[in-house]
């Protein structure tokens, strides 16, 4: 008996008609958590629906998901009504949702919230307990999956932005049980490294449940216990896990953690330079101005100079001077053309000039002139001026 050889194509065609044409598939209600729920642009649902054993990936075209009255998200428990086919060009099959039914929060989201509500009452996510990133790490733990996506986006852009950072990668299961136990020891591990900066713990995006290794409580308390700053990295940017709220910084993707852990080197290098090129202009222009300064009050004291001042009173004083021999010189001249005038006028009114023509004084005892020849009495002493001198006679009448 001669088997045909089917292609992919062909084997998934038939898979799909099998399913298709199954009567309980193609009219079926399902119940369950929804988990990962996603609205695309386009308006398509896109999420999975699971339960304690196993999940089942869902569709929901926007024809049906506008006619929705709630809005569905992560943790509900839900009964979805529709049908189940095979995606051939994948090979998986999936439940096309055409109606969906709240009945509550499933049992991950209710305990989830419990423990959240519980750790933030004893503040392990108080702000204040948030220990400071460094901001320039020499070695950074690295705890996640080492086949992970997480690794490589890490290790990328370490290289990219400083490739002088040292990686230190303590292997670690990141989903199912046990996991959470493992990511403790990697904390307890890198505490207890002296030179270890900081700390990212990482891995890809993912379900509610393949996430749940990050919701343990035991972890949560190892996070805020650590001596060593912790950044989390966990799933996508929509994700967030008891890890990331007791966390000391919070990143939306692995990738993000690396760039907060790894300062660039680039940036750090043209940060020196502009810093360094800003501290010479500063002291340039700083040297210019208090030489400006010093050239101003040169000036200023040049004008103020008390030497200057000295040199301008002796310039007032010589000109003072000058003025005062003039004055003096004017008014001597002066007073000697006056005297001169005095002592001609004296000249020509002097008594004794007219001795100087054969005239004489007659003075008594008593030097007074005597003027009239009855004075002159006989034994009368007497003195007679001359022009050459004086002499005292007695009178005798002849």
């Amino acid at each position: 008996m001669n088997i045909k050889t089917l292609s992919v194509s062909d084997v998934n065609n038939y898979i799909k008609r099998v399913i298709d044409n199954d009567f309980i598939l193609n009219n079926t209600s399902v119940k369950g958590e929804i988990s990962n729920f996603k609205l695309h642009s386009s308006g398509h649902a896109y999420f999975s629906l699971k339960d304690s054993l196993s999940k089942i990936n869902c569709v929901m075209f926007r024809s049906y998901a506008q006619n929705l009255k709630f809005k569905p998200e992560d943790g509900m428990q839900v009964v979805v009504k529709g049908r189940v086919s095979l995606y051939t060009k994948e090979g998986t099959y999936q439940l096309y949702c055409e109606d969906i039914q709240s009945e509550g929060l499933g049992e991950l989201y209710i305990s989830f919230e419990k423990l959240k509500s519980k750790l933030e009452r004893e503040g392990l996510f108080d702000i204040k307990y948030k220990k400071p990133i460094p901001r320039y790490s020499k070695r950074i733990g690295v705890i996640t999956s080492p086949t992970g996506a997480a690794i490589r986006d890490i290790i990328n852009v370490t290289k990219r932005r400083n490739d002088k950072i040292e990686l230190i990668i303590y292997p670690s299961a990141v989903q199912g049980i046990g996991a959470s136990k493992e990511i403790i020891k990697g904390i307890d591990k890198f505490n207890s490294m002296k030179d270890i900066d900081v700390i990212i713990l990482a891995r890809g995006g993912g379900s509610i449940e393949e996430l749940w290794a990050f919701n343990d409580e035991e972890l949560g308390r190892a996070i805020s216990k650590s001596k060593v700053p912790i950044i989390t990295g966990i799933g996508h940017e929509i994700d967030f896990t008891i890890a990331d709220f007791v966390s000391d910084r919070r990143a939306p993707t692995p990738s993000a953690a690396a760039e907060i852990a790894v300062f660039n080197m680039v940036d750090f290098k043209n940060t020196i330079e502009y810093n360094i090129k800003s501290l010479n202009n500063y002291i340039t222009n700083n040297i210019k101005n208090k030489y400006n300064k010093i050239e101003l009050l040169k000036r200023t004291l040049e004008h103020n100079s008390p030497e200057k001042a000295i040199v301008n009173e002796y310039k007032k004083i010589e000109s003072l001077r000058e003025k005062l021999n003039l004055r003096a010189r004017l008014d001597l001249e002066k007073r000697k053309e006056t005297l001169g005038k005095i002592n001609a006028l004296l000249n020509a009114h002097n008594p004794l000039n007219v001795l100087n023509k054969g005239y004489s004084i007659i003075q008594d005892d008593n030097n007074r002139i005597i003027s009239d020849i009855n004075l002159i009495n006989d034994d009368k002493s007497i003195t007679i001026i001359m022009k050459n001198g004086s002499e005292k006679y007695r009178v005798k009448r002849i």
